[in-house]
C-alpha cells in the first residue's frame, strides 16, 4: 500500500468515518480505533453515540460473523481489543455524561476451573454490546459470586466451565441463590464446552449460551422483556 492510498480518518466524513472504523475494528486496528473516537469527539459527538453508532455497530458485524463460522476466536480476540482501546477513552466520559447502560452483567468461570478464553470473548462482546461487565475471572466459589452480586447489583450473572468436572458447580451456585431467596433477581446464563440447552435447564439456569455470539443476543433479549415488565407493571 503506498503511501498516497493511505486513508487519511480525519479526512472523511463522519458517515465515512464511521464505516471506516466499523472495517478497522473488523481487522483488529487498536490505534485506528483509538484515533476515530478522539476524531469524534472532537467533531462534538456525544461519548454514547460514538460507542453504539460506531464501536456497537462494528461489533455486532464482528458477532454476526462469529456465529456464523466467517471469523473465528483469533479474530474477534483482536476486534474486541481495538474496541477496549476506543472504550478506554469513552467510559470516563459515559460516566460523566450518565450514559444509559443496556445492562449490567457479572460473570466468571467457576470454581476448580482455570479456563478462561471463552469467558473473556463472552465479557468483550458484552462490553461491545453496550453491557457494563464485572469479570470475576476464573475458579469462583460460591461466596466470591454472591459477593459480587450483593455489591455490584447486576441484572445477568454469567458463569462458564471447560470441564466436565467442574459442570455441577453451576448448580451449587444456583441452588444456594435458591436457598437465599435471590434467585428471581437475576437472569443466570451458563456457557462452557461440555455444557448443552439440557444441562442448562437441569440445573436452573435461565439459559445455555453456545458462544460469545449467542450470549450477547440472549442477555439482550432477557433486558428487553425486563424492561418490557417494568413498563406493563
Amino acid at each position: 500500500m503506498s503511501d498516497e492510498d493511505e486513508i487519511i480518518l480525519s479526512e472523511l466524513d463522519d458517515d465515512e468515518l464511521v464505516q471506516q472504523m466499523f472495517d478497522d475494528l473488523y481487522d483488529g486496528l487498536r490505534e485506528e480505533i483509538e484515533e476515530g473516537v478522539n476524531i469524534l469527539l472532537g467533531r462534538g459527538w456525544q461519548p454514547y453515540d460514538i460507542l453504539t453508532k460506531a464501536l456497537v455497530g462494528g461489533m455486532t458485524i464482528v458477532g454476526n460473523d462469529f456465529r456464523d463460522g466467517i471469523l473465528f476466536v483469533p479474530e474477534v480476540l483482536q476486534a474486541a481489543n481495538a474496541m477496549k482501546g476506543g472504550m478506554a477513552i469513552l467510559k470516563p466520559l459515559l460516566v460523566e455524561t450518565g450514559a444509559p447502560r443496556v445492562g449490567k452483567m457479572v460473570i466468571g468461570t467457576v470454581k476448580g476451573d482455570i479456563h478462561d478464553i471463552g469467558k473473556n470473548l463472552v465479557s468483550m462482546m458484552m462490553e461491545g454490546a453496550g453491557f457494563e461487565v464485572v469479570d470475576l475471572g476464573i475458579n469462583n466459589d460460591v461466596d466470591k459470586y454472591l459477593g459480587a452480586l450483593e455489591s455490584e447489583k447486576p441484572d445477568i450473572l454469567g458463569m462458564s466451565a471447560l470441564l466436565t468436572t467442574t459442570m455441577p458447580y453451576m448448580k451449587v451456585v444456583i441452588d444456594t441463590l435458591v436457598e437465599r431467596g435471590i434467585r428471581e433477581d437475576y437472569t443466570v446464563l451458563v456457557g462452557g464446552a461440555p455444557l448443552n440447552e439440557e444441562f442448562g435447564r437441569a440445573i436452573g439456569a435461565d439459559a445455555y449460551c453456545r458462544d460469545a455470539a449467542v450470549a450477547v443476543e440472549t442477555a439482550k433479549d432477557f433486558m428487553a422483556r425486563k424492561h418490557n415488565q417494568m413498563a406493563a407493571g
